[in-house]
């Protein structure tokens, strides 16, 4: 198996640990990554807000490129497979539409032809590489660990251009992961719903009330960690957990897992070589729990 890698810009700045525990995780599996060196960030919905052909032209140049590799597109980041979903759902449903992209690309020689199909590592390790055999990897199964799962708005929304309704599995698919590594699913309201981050720096004192309100949610049903696709999500439930835990004036100490951290754990690989030191939430008591 092999796919053109996007790993956005929070993987490789915000959330630094996320790129390599990605690529470990996937050198294990088998799935061979090709990256595309100059393509551009998605523009994360605010460019879309702000010039939506701008931030279309954008996925289109990175969708161009991996036509020219004749590889389907991974990314590891779930703002990112939203956004670039919503604009390949607007190029291929408006022919006139993806001309007058493709007249832009055309000064760099490139050209979207409408064949990509931009798909997040979670849904690849569901529908495309399957969780037996992502079972047969575990090494080290997450008994006794109680994880949260945590999707998010992007990577569950709009569905008509994620094609929820064509593949309804991906609705439940962080839950499947998390049972395939051997975990127990700490299932509530909250986990497809807005972190906050969007509205960070317009209203921030509502912001951090919502990552108060997740992660207060899943503490008091007693998980251990809340996993997310995505790593905005991350940024915001581990960054800016200290200000909700003062801002809600209650003790929260919740660790936020990246995926692909949690799946090099029950992998076997080790807590650093994951990058779980570098959270802003310290996860030394889940490593502990998990006896690594």
């Amino acid at each position: 198996m092999k796919y053109a890698f996007f790993p956005g810009c929070v993987s490789r700045g915000g959330c630094p640990e996320l790129y390599p525990a990605a690529k470990l995780i996937c050198q294990r599996l088998g799935i061979e990554l090709q990256e595309m060196p100059g393509a551009s960030c998605t523009g994360a919905g605010v460019l879309q807000e702000k010039n939506q052909f701008l931030g279309d032209t954008l996925n289109a140049r990175t969708f161009a490129m991996a036509e020219g590799l004749g590889l389907p597109i991974m990314t590891i980041c779930s703002t990112c497979q939203g956004v670039m979903s919503q604009a390949n759902h607007r190029m291929k449903g408006d022919p006139e539409y993806l001309a007058r992209v493709n007249s832009s690309l055309a000064e760099e020689g490139l050209e979207y032809k409408g064949t990509a199909e931009p798909k997040h590592l979670l849904w690849i390790l569901i529908e495309d590489y399957g969780l037996d055999k992502l079972e047969e990897k575990v090494t080290r199964p997450l008994a006794g660990i109680r994880l949260a799962p945590f999707y998010g708005c992007y990577i569950v929304r709009p569905t008509d251009a994620l094609d929820i309704e064509q593949n309804p599995e991906r609705l439940t698919s962080l839950e499947r992961l998390i049972e395939t590594l051997g975990a127990t699913v700490v299932d509530f309201e909250g986990k497809t719903r807005c972190c906050g981050f969007p509205i960070l720096t317009i209203n921030e004192k509502n912001s951090v009330a919502m990552v108060a309100k997740h992660t207060l949610t899943v503490k008091d049903l007693g998980a251990d960690a809340m996993v997310t696709p995505c790593p905005l999500c991350h940024l915001n439930l581990d960054a800016f957990q200290p200000k909700a835990s003062a801002q809600a004036q209650r003790q929260i100490q919740m660790p936020i897992i990246h995926m692909p951290q949690a799946i090099g754990l029950a992998m076997g690989i080790s807590p650093r070589e994951l990058g779980l030191q570098r959270h802003i939430v310290s996860t030394k008591p889940l490593i502990t729990k998990l006896g690594v």
